[in-house]
């Protein structure tokens, strides 16, 4: 069983020009490899409002590592944990920390994604494999890109299971209410300096990619520090993947103290939608979750940049929500702290109020917050 939509696969094409050759279909999950995965599990359930679906540990069979997968909406994440000391989990963690190992995308075809991908470059990850039980079978294959983050191409359409072969459901007392969270908007990766190219480079020629939308330092720069940005999307636009790296400042960027704690290219944050940020984020500022503020003077004049909008200004300004418009519309957006011990991996709650921008006008007043935090922590 899928729980992402299959009702249209004549898919719209966002991006006309990308060459969407795979094609996408969507996320089909996310895999984050960690420490702990029972306690992350209950971090995700209470904070963030994930609701239990699938487990697969020493009771289902496996002996060296441990998974649990949440789900909220269409977003499933998987935490791993390596039950045995050694091994490519355990020197991953010591090197980068929690963080994000997998990015699975949803397809028809994982054999001839995986052969579509690899002949236009990519490194193999994974082969094509099926891996099946009583509810069916699903094939999986999978690509490196940038850092030690991979591509898994998920094909399930044989398969009526709870999440994969191996897996068994996860049926816990404890399940907190959600939060409203309804799909991943996009997944932003941090690379090195002068790296950025590359990797849009390899979206476009491998996947078939297409760049959305350019930010260069002058965009994106603050009296200190300064980054640039490309986003790169697939045609039907399901699929978009920020890619940022530093760019020349005063003082250590984001970007570059994100790369110094994470010990090189990774998964910098997650973006994940909501069609009432109110609500969603007075959930999660309740259940703990801690976001970045911007001054109150970021008010005093947002509306004449942006113009008239649905919500009352009040519960925005008191939430820290900021505002961005495009031709399209506008979009609503606020961003937590580190969500780790390590100033690496956070989390973006966006409502889209058809805008299909990224917030290029909260640029600024987002940056100087994460400034203040940066000179908090003594890595400016």
């Amino acid at each position: 069983m899928s729980t992402l939509d299959k009702t249209s696969l004549k898919l719209p094409v966002e991006n006309p020009e990308a060459e969407d050759f795979l094609p996408l279909l969507g996320t089909d999950y996310i895999e984050l490899y960690v420490g702990n995965a029972k306690q992350a599990a209950h971090y995700y359930m209470s904070a963030w409002g994930f609701q239990p679906l699938a487990y697969a540990g020493l009771e289902t069979g496996k002996k060296d590592t441990v998974s649990y997968v949440l789900q909220q909406g269409k977003i499933r994440i998987m935490l791993t944990s390596p039950l045995k000391s050694g091994g490519d989990i355990n020197r991953h963690i010591d090197t980068h920390g929690d963080g994000v190992k997998v990015i699975a995308l949803w397809v028809d075809d994982a054999t001839k994604s995986y052969q579509e991908t690899t002949k236009r470059g990519a490194e193999s990850y994974m082969e094509p494999v099926e891996l099946s039980d009583g509810e069916g079978t699903v094939v999986c294959s999978g690509i490196h890109t940038y850092g030690e983050t991979v591509h898994i191409f998920v094909e399930r359409s044989a398969y009526k299971g709870v999440f994969l072969p191996g897996f068994q459901k996860w049926e816990p007392l404890y399940r907190p209410n959600d939060t409203g969270l309804k799909y991943v908007d996009h997944m932003v990766g941090n690379v090195g300096w002068n790296e950025m190219n590359k990797w849009c480079e390899f979206y476009a020629k491998v996947m078939g990619f297409a760049q959305l939308v350019s930010f260069d330092d002058k965009d994106i720069s603050t009296e200190y520090t300064a980054l640039m940005s490309k986003v790169m999307s697939n045609g039907n636009g399901r699929i978009k993947f920020p890619i940022n790296e530093p760019a020349d400042g005063r003082k250590k960027s984001q970007i570059e103290e994100y790369i110094e704690f994470y010990n090189g290219a990774g998964v910098q944050h997650m973006a994940l939608a909501t069609d009432n940020i109110i609500a969603t984020v007075t959930a999660l500022q309740n259940r703990g979750v801690e976001f970045l503020k911007v001054p109150a003077t970021y008010y005093e004049d947002v509306l004449d940049r942006v113009g008239e909008i649905d919500e009352d200004l009040k519960p925005l300004s008191e939430l820290g929500i900021l505002i961005d418009r495009d031709e399209e519309g506008y979009l609503l957006q606020i961003f937590t702290k580190p969500i780790l011990d390590r100033p690496t991996m956070f989390i973006e709650i966006i409502q889209r109020k058809g805008a299909k921008s990224f917030g290029k006008g909260n640029f600024k007043a987002l940056f100087e917050s994460i400034e203040r935090e940066q000179a908090a922590r003594g890595t400016l």
